[in-house]
């Protein structure tokens, strides 16, 4: 009896298509973001900033899903750009502390107009917009 493979089959797979509109929605971010001096991880980092303010390497990389061996360069490269500070806490030194400086904030004005260029870029619907995300925030988890 011949096996049956279709479950490998590259057209029945969820993850390709993820994987594919992910890398193309990065591919349409870049040149934005080359505008603003920014990768599209250093972008998601001044998002919580601008919203947070201050908070823990750990707490970001939380809301980023990213963990600390990702984030550390990054934001290195980032307080050198002088976007945020990085700071141990005196109590647990362990503890690294994120803080976005007057130039990080400075630079949201720069940006405030790239998800609205991005929609332009994207072929789909606020309705569709929404219920995409809440799809991909369920795999999450």
């Amino acid at each position: 009896m011949k096996k049956n493979y279709d479950q490998l089959k590259l057209k029945n797979q969820l993850c390709f298509p993820l994987y594919a509109a992910s890398r193309e929605i990065l591919r349409k971010y870049t040149p934005l973001l080359k505008r603003v001096n920014l990768t599209y991880t250093q972008y998601i980092v001044m998002m919580v900033m601008w919203e947070q303010k201050k908070l823990t390497v750990g707490e970001l990389g939380k809301l980023l899903y990213l963990d600390t061996g990702t984030l550390s360069p990054l934001l290195k490269t980032m307080e050198e750009k002088g976007l945020v500070t990085r700071s141990r806490d005196s109590a647990d030194e362990r503890v690294v502390t994120v803080a976005i400086t007057p130039a990080g904030e400075t630079l949201r004005e720069q940006a405030a107009d790239i998800p609205a260029e991005m929609g332009k870029c994207i072929n789909v619907s606020p309705d569709e917009a929404r219920v995409l995300y809440g799809i991909l925030y369920k795999i999450l988890g």
